[in-house]
């Protein structure tokens, strides 16, 4: 890459790991404030017992109840929420680059609120949690204001295909936004299923998203994406097996939904079911597992989704996340190569 100005970058490049490092500091500070009052008014984790295809959650609950045993909170991330709220608001507030993913992040996370209160109080039932159809149709408002704003304020009609080029798709790129961000707040939370998975697969995605928008010069979006990193490494710190808390549907959903955001600002979307394909084959063995069992009469996995699956097969927790973890990254680095050969970054 020529003509680079070294030291203008070299400051962005500073910028940037200060935001990630905001992001940790906000998350550790809040972090106790959320304990605290989660211990007390006791935001305790429901189970599920109904499986993906509707019967009775047996085996579910049997490999996992050690872990019913002990009182978990979950919505912890209501820390996420804040602490990006407070390091982009001082210090990264940008019309053009973060005002669609910080909005974004807070209205999925708003809807994953809700969802987790109703987990909370009992008033789920075996779902342990909002009734799916008005959950959907939730994010689906959420996503289509976003991809208004997309199209219509920040002005874009196409998206990239790497290796071909620019596709022009007009207003079609609403309803791709769409799907883009449905599929994967949808994806993520999902993946939400075990200690530290979710939060180390998300880290992997938005630090190859921080790479990738700093040699685009997309600075802004860049420092979203390294606040996240940073804010997601306080959570890990204590969701790590065994977890002191769950992000819940407030964490996955908020962050999931980014994802999304974040793809289509770095006109990437194509490349996101690369960087995370772990996410992707988590809701694809949950969907096969469904149609399987409705259409042909039987499962596929012993559970699903598919980190269940391993579980059952005899896989300790830990092993299953840390080599999902290792997939994810290997993944985001695939993803940061084609970005670079791929034509999604200017040289």
């Amino acid at each position: 890459m020529e003509n680079i100005n070294l030291p203008y970058l070299s400051d962005r490049v500073v910028d940037i790991l200060f935001l990630g490092f905001a992001g940790f500091l906000f998350a550790m500070l809040i972090t106790p404030i959320y304990t605290t009052v989660a211990y007390r008014y006791k935001f305790w984790k429901k189970p599920r017992n109904v499986a993906v295809t509707g019967e009775k959650a047996t085996l579910f609950s049997k490999l996992h109840r050690k872990k019913h045993a002990r009182n978990i909170p979950t919505m912890a991330g209501v820390i996420f929420l804040a602490a990006i709220f407070i390091v982009t608001v001082l210090f990264n507030l940008d019309r053009e680059q973060t005002w669609l993913p910080l909005t974004a992040t807070l209205g999925a996370g708003l809807v994953g609120l809700l969802d987790d209160i109703i987990n909370i109080k009992g008033l789920g039932g075996g779902i342990a949690g909002l009734n799916s159809k008005l959950k959907f149709g939730l994010i689906f408002a959420v996503s289509a204001i976003g991809a208004w704003y997309f199209y219509d304020k920040l002005g874009h009609n196409s998206f990239h295909l790497t290796f071909y080029g620019n596709i022009e798709v007009g207003v079609l790129l609403i309803p791709l936004f769409i799907l883009v961000v449905i599929s994967t707040a949808n994806a993520v939370n999902i993946s939400d299923g075990l200690d530290g998975l979710a939060g180390g697969l998300l880290a992997s995605a938005y630090s190859a998203y921080a790479l990738i928008a700093l040699l685009q010069g997309s600075y802004g979006i860049a420092g979203f994406c390294m606040s996240v990193v940073g804010i997601l490494l306080s959570y890990i710190w204590f969701n790590i097996y065994p977890a002191r808390f769950f992000m819940g549907d407030v964490g996955s959903f908020a962050l999931g939904t980014a994802l999304g955001v974040v793809a289509m600002l770095t006109d990437t979307l194509v490349l996101l079911p690369v960087i995370g394909l772990v996410f992707v084959v988590e809701a694809g063995s949950s969907l096969v597992q469904v149609l399987s069992k409705k259409i042909l009469g039987r499962k596929v996995f012993k559970l699903a989704p598919i980190h269940h699956h391993f579980e059952a097969l005899g896989w300790p927790e830990t092993k299953v996340t840390m080599r999902f973890w290792v997939v994810g990254q290997v993944m985001a680095v695939m993803g940061m190569i084609l970005a670079l050969v791929g034509g999604h970054i200017a040289t």
